[in-house]
């Protein structure tokens, strides 16, 4: 790597500003850059190359409307492929759910799955692993929900009978059909041959998870490319990136996504929170009044048979007009259960949906500054440890060059000492000629030396040889280690380069892709919301025409009875009285 000046994220291919050196200014990068102009991915499982996208600094309402763009596609990859891309405007069904024990020693609910003229069977728990399977394939994506599975208190109510409660079933069917139809009309998420095989009624769904590109996908999405994480061909700089947890705070983060953040927060938070709780309470008091309205018209109708007349008549038909209201009742239940409840729901749903999403996408920032941090740190030792060498050679040349000096002293003293060693041995034969020995013939010694200097060489000897010992046994190498030092932080700054290389491809990759899906999500967010209110008109305008048909019968019937005898005006009580006999 020649330098940092190009893995810096948040700069596009356009970008036209002077390179900068994130090694000695990468907090600033990582603040200031973040407001240059983003892109929209080209595909999320083809390459990193994205076209320019203007950038917002708001939450999600985004005022950018440009649609997500699907990968191109030379030619559809098989028939469900082709199904979904003919051009047409197709609609997955979901079109019953049966109980069957096939490959199974206990009974289990398959839906049916209908797409075209193609009929698929699949159990909640491939739905789920459907799922799972494109949230790892897809971090950077919005997946839609699938209901949730039956709460324990509701397990515990109906024990054997939960999985066969014909409501859950019915509710199950509706948001599995949503889940596969948003799958479908999702620009990406519509190309993948994994969703493609999970439709076809000849592929089995075990064969497919332990076949690629699931059987590829790491443990960690962390620890993968975020474009492609069943690509293990990065293993080995990934390794090298730090896990970083979510909650730790970022030093330099993105004020988009903060706001992103707090708007979802207060998004989920209205919607289980006010919204939810309003919704449940209207529901039940609306089935406590169609309950209540199935009663009454029983009564009615059952008084009506006591009496004759005009008065049985009425009766009857006031009693009919009460079942109206209570068949009625249940239908508006049914609706608002349907068009605005499981809606509700869903969207709880995708706010947790998203909160994951920013969080993947706050740890990949995490992974960057951490990253830069223990590039820095092994540059700093690298600097130490080079310093620390460029010292040690100098003083290995200041005492290499006293050591030259000292040898060459030593030398001439030798050779001084030698000289008038060998005159001192010429001069002694001389004078044993010229006068007597004191000493008696045959006791003439040489001298010795001294018995201390040879106890005192002994001596040094001995701890020479014991030194050399330890040393070896050591094996201690304060050169040989210090070079050892400088070569391995050399290789772990190598690797740390590549590690943030790929580190800033992910975030830039994340950002610009989270990004993009956040805004194609508020679209689709406004038109369900429209959707909804507009059903919910719908229902309760229906609602009040039903019932006023059936009380506009009632009312003709009342009219045919009497007046009442008492009521000032009516005929009966202005006729005169009758003389008395």
């Amino acid at each position: 790597m020649d330098g940092d000046e190009d893995i810096n994220p948040f700069r596009t291919e356009d970008d036209v500003s002077p390179p900068i050196d994130e090694s000695a200014n990468s907090d600033s990068n990582a603040a200031g850059e973040e407001e240059e102009p983003e892109t929209a991915t080209q595909s999320a499982k083809t390459s990193l190359t994205i076209s320019p996208m203007p950038t917002t600094n708001k939450p999600f309402p985004s005022p950018y409307k440009a649609a997500f763009p699907a990968a191109p596609k030379n030619e559809p990859c098989c028939t469900r492929d082709m199904w979904l891309h003919s051009g047409e405007d197709v609609e997955i069904l979901i079109v019953d759910a049966l109980k069957t024990s096939e490959g199974s020693s206990s009974s289990y609910i398959v839906y049916v799955i209908r797409t075209g003229n193609v009929e698929a069977r699949r159990r909640y728990s491939e739905f789920e692993s459907l799922r799972n399977s494109l949230v790892k394939l897809y971090p950077t994506l919005i997946i839609p929900p699938i209901p949730v599975k039956q709460s324990i208190g509701e397990y515990a109510v109906k024990q054997n009978k939960a999985k066969e409660d014909a409501a859950m079933i019915a509710r199950r069917k509706r948001m599995l059909q949503v889940f596969l139809n948003r799958v479908a009309k999702h620009p990406i998420l519509s190309n993948e041959h994994v969703f493609h095989r999970f439709l076809d009624r000849d592929v089995s769904w075990s064969e497919v998870l332990h076949s690629p590109p699931l059987s590829q996908l790491p443990k960690n999405s962390l620890k993968a490319p975020a474009h492609d994480p069943a690509d293990s061909s990065y293993a080995a700089v990934y390794a090298a990136i730090p896990t970083p947890s979510a909650a730790q705070p970022l030093r330099r983060p993105d004020q988009r996504f903060l706001d992103s953040e707090a708007f979802t927060n207060k998004f989920q938070n209205h919607l289980s929170g006010t919204m939810e709780k309003i919704t449940r309470r209207s529901m039940k008091r609306w089935s406590d009044y169609s309950h209540d309205n199935s009663e009454l018209g029983a009564a009615l109708n059952g008084f009506s048979l006591t009496e004759t007349g005009a008065l049985a008549n009425a009766m009857e038909k006031t009693g009919q007009a009460v079942d109206a209201t209570y068949m009625s009742t249940a239908r508006l239940l049914q609706e608002l259960e349907q068009t605005w409840y499981e809606p509700l729901q869903e969207y709880t749903q995708f706010a947790s949906i998203i909160k994951k999403l920013l969080t993947y996408r706050h740890q990949k920032h995490l992974q960057y500054e951490l990253t830069q941090e223990l590039l820095d740190n092994k540059r700093e030792s690298l600097e130490e440890l080079e310093r620390n060498e460029s010292e040690a050679k100098r003083l290995d040349s200041a005492l290499t060059g006293s050591l030259h000096v000292d040898t060459a002293t030593a030398a001439r003293r030798a050779s001084s000492d030698a000289e008038a060693e060998a005159r001192e041995s010429s001069q002694e034969p001389e004078a044993e000629e010229e006068g007597e020995s004191p000493f008696p013939s045959g006791s003439v010694t040489r001298a010795t030396p001294p018995p201390a200097a040879r106890k005192r060489a002994g001596g040094f000897g001995l701890l020479n040889t014991l030194s050399h010992s330890i040393q070896g046994i050591m094996d201690v190498d304060p050169e040989a280690a210090r070079r050892n030092s400088i070569s391995k932080t050399r290789e772990q700054i190598s690797q740390l380069e590549d590690a943030l290389q790929a580190s800033a491809q992910d975030l830039r990759y994340a950002s610009q892709t989270i990004q993009a899906d956040l805004d194609r999500f508020q679209r689709q967010k406004v038109a369900d919301l429209r959707d909804m209110c507009l059903s919910l008109a719908r229902t309760h305008r229906e609602w009040c025409k039903q019932n006023m048909e059936a009380w506009q019968e009632a009312k003709t019937a009342v009219d045919q009875m009497e007046p009442h005898p008492n009521r000032p005006g009516s005929p009966v009580a202005t006729r005169p009285p009758a003389p008395a006999a």
